[in-house]
């Protein structure tokens, strides 16, 4: 074990930083001291630590580092060299961009100097990044169709339409000990569904169902039965207790992210909401300018505060509070929605770590959302 100051050192990362990554759950410690609230590290997160530090440099947003370290740790090449390029790719789109403005104000410069000039410019191209992995295993299961339409509701809103990371635009079927769960996520947003299954005795099998095809399955999930999931290679196929319907296709070859590590994060402080009267303020309340977030997406921030008397109130713009957390609320209204409860519980840590969303009676459904910085 290294302390955090030996980390520090080894790293080339600040204690502060540290700190601030563990508050964030992008670099949680192995052990922190109960009574001192002192942190301490495992060997192989100093490697961890030091390609952190060298992907801030590049400018990488948060929500993407993480998904980086999840599969540095999982040794998921693929996944590491398609964010890495698709970073680089909006690195250079971005250089671009600049060089295209500056251009164009350039030549209204010379227009104004000289109204005889004209100047022609062009816009920039965009290419996209993938990436790639495969596996395959044979399982056959049921589950109670309106659980399963229950999950796949949960998490839906949750699937990245980002052409350039094709590893995020499916749902993660992950079978194990008597369980489905589903989660889907784009990095801005992660959502996770859990639904009881019966058959399946042998390993862990994962599988990653492309959106369409989920979507498919749930309009299957009309009736208060049993389905019938089977697995077979690369082939998922759905189908009702009759054999009447079914709905089937290919996975995805991708290898999804370890959501496990991404959904470790520090204990925050939760509230209970009336999710109604929740929506509505959100709806009518105080909101920030439409904003550019963290590599592009962008829409209106809600400023969420947690008051003395342990409710959430909405901040006003201007009247930021150092522990106040921002959020884009299209996502939050949808996280809400996916909710499907009347009260819901928000779980809201530091500034810059991920917002849980979770429900009072089923704690393996839930939702995160990544904040949005306050200062820019």
């Amino acid at each position: 074990m290294r302390s955090i100051g030996e980390t520090a050192l080894d790293s080339g990362l600040s204690v502060s930083a540290l700190r601030f990554y563990d508050g964030a759950g992008v670099l949680v410690p192995v052990r922190v001291d109960p009574a001192s609230g002192y942190r301490w590290y495992g060997p192989e997160q100093v490697e961890e630590a030091r390609l952190l530090a060298r992907l801030r440099r590049t400018g990488m947003p948060l929500a993407d580092i993480r998904l980086v370290l999840a599969g540095w740790a999982g040794a998921d090449t693929d996944l590491v060299r398609g964010l890495l390029r698709a970073h680089l790719l909006r690195l250079e789109e971005g250089l671009s961009d600049a060089r295209t403005e500056l251009s164009a104000i350039r030549a209204l410069l010379d227009r104004r100097e000289n109204p005889m000039t004209t100047t022609n410019t062009t816009a920039p191209t965009t290419a996209q990044a993938t990436a790639h992995a495969a596996a395959g295993t044979t399982a056959r299961l049921t589950v109670w169709g309106p659980e399963l339409a229950a999950a796949l509701d949960s998490v839906r809103f949750a699937v990245s339409a980002d052409p350039g990371l094709p590893v995020l635009g499916g749902i993660l079927f992950d079978i194990e000990d008597g369980a489905l769960r589903v989660v889907a996520t784009d990095r801005y947003r992660l959502a996770v569904a859990r639904a009881g299954v019966t058959g399946h005795t042998g390993p862990r099998v994962r599988l990653l169902v492309p959106a369409p095809l989920a979507d498919a399955m749930r309009a299957l999930l009309s009736d208060d039965a049993p389905v019938l999931l089977t697995v077979d290679g690369d082939r998922v196929a759905l189908e009702t207790e009759a054999a009447d319907r079914q709905a089937a296709g290919r996975c995805l070859d991708h290898e999804f992210p370890d959501y496990r590590r991404l959904v470790s994060l520090p204990a925050g402080r939760r509230v209970l909401v009336d999710v109604p009267a929740f929506r509505e303020a959100l709806e009518n309340g105080p909101v920030r300018p439409a904003v550019r977030e963290q590599d592009g997406a962008t829409g209106e921030l809600s400023v969420l505060r947690v008051t003395g008397e342990g409710t959430v109130s909405l901040g006003a713009d201007g009247d930021d509070e150092p522990a106040d957390v921002g959020l884009n609320r299209a996502f939050l209204l949808d996280a809400l929605a996916a909710g499907a409860r009347d009260r819901l519980i928000l779980e809201l840590g530091a500034p810059k770590a991920p917002v849980a969303i979770r429900r009072p009676d089923d704690e393996e459904s839930f939702s995160l959302l990544m904040p949005v910085r306050l200062d820019g």
